[in-house]
């Protein structure tokens, strides 16, 4: 009730400030389980994905926001869920799964924090694992200018010019031998490749990485 009473104020908030915009949103399944992997560089980026999206999101964030007075209780209120990023938080991965399983859908940032606008960092390995672990089809997302509308170290925001982009849904394959690492490896380099191209970034694909499928069957569902 709280995320459906608070999106439609932030996303005029967000209209209004940073003339926000949405683009292929219509390749966002409308039900079912998907995970949407976004760049991260600013503290906009969550409610700006979630604002932008057609369907109720849930997200992954750091463990310490969730100790803040009455802010801890507003982002789980709005299906925040904490995540440790100090080593592999299987408590974390559990919680996404279930979420899967139950056909929802996880906003992800693999890179794990923020970074400069227009960067892209070395990811993470969790998104990944749900990528194969559940199957499910994971929606590349790209945001643009919330890095200049609110930087890391910026005490306010400013009126940025903000664009969502979403892409074409991928899937991949679980690992058929024993080097399940490289797989993982592999994979999120492919996912933040895709990011990328998204934001016509220069990273390409690396050799070896596997080569992810588009998912039309779900990304045409009412």
């Amino acid at each position: 009730m709280l995320y459906a009473f608070l999106k439609p104020i932030a996303v005029f908030v967000m209209r209004l400030l940073f003339r926000v915009e949405a683009r292929g949103t219509q390749h966002i399944p409308r039900r079912g389980a998907v995970v949407l992997v976004a760049n991260h560089s600013s503290l906009l980026d969550p409610p700006l994905v979630g604002g932008m999206a057609p369907r109720r999101l849930t997200f992954l964030a750091k463990a310490e926001l969730f100790d803040i007075p009455l802010f801890g209780a507003l982002i789980r209120g709005v299906n925040a869920r904490p995540l440790r990023r100090e080593g592999a938080d299987a408590g974390a991965l559990r919680t996404a799964l279930r979420v899967l399983d139950d056909g929802g859908a996880l906003l992800v940032f693999p890179e794990g924090t923020r970074g400069p606008e227009g960067v892209l960092r070395e990811p993470k390995g969790g998104a990944a694992m749900l990528a194969i672990l559940s199957g499910a089809p994971v929606v590349p997302t790209y945001i643009k200018g919330s890095g200049a509308a609110w930087p890391k170290g910026r005490r306010l925001p400013r009126p940025v010019k903000v664009v969502v982009t979403f892409g074409p849904p991928l899937t991949f394959q679980r690992a058929t031998g024993a080097d399940r690492k490289a797989h993982y490896e592999a994979t999120s380099r492919a996912l933040m490749a895709a990011i990328a191209r998204l934001g016509g970034l220069t990273t390409a694909t690396p050799a070896g990485a596997p080569s992810p499928v588009h998912d039309v069957t779900q990304a045409g569902r009412a």
